[in-house]
């Protein structure tokens, strides 16, 4: 995570990290964020449930990290409202580029 941090941070991104379900619904109603980027396993709970949640009543533009490279795992981040599906370990090069995309 600390990682992911840095890499926003030097392109201009300002960061609000969570790592739990419950801790990302605070995050995110203390301050909606224009895009989130969403790992899909949680300790506390599918991380798609937020993708729901966030892509269609929020208005926040929900981009998939998972471990799981297969079209199922790809179709389930689709049908919750991810935008892109982007598979760990995702490339820095890969993650911005998808940012630029969301964001134009």
């Amino acid at each position: 995570m600390d990682a992911l941090r840095i890499l926003l941070e030097e392109h201009g991104y300002e960061v609000s990290a969570a790592d739990s379900v419950e801790s990302a619904r605070n995050a995110v109603a203390e301050r909606a964020p224009d895009f989130a980027l969403l790992d899909v396993t949680l300790p506390d709970g599918d991380g798609l449930d937020l993708a729901r949640d966030w892509s269609r009543a929020r208005s926040i533009v929900v981009l998939a990290l998972t471990g799981h490279a297969d079209e199922v795992t790809r179709a389930r981040c689709m049908d919750a409202g991810c935008r892109a599906v982007l598979v760990k370990p995702v490339l820095s090069a890969e993650l911005l580029r998808q940012l630029d995309t969301v964001q134009a």
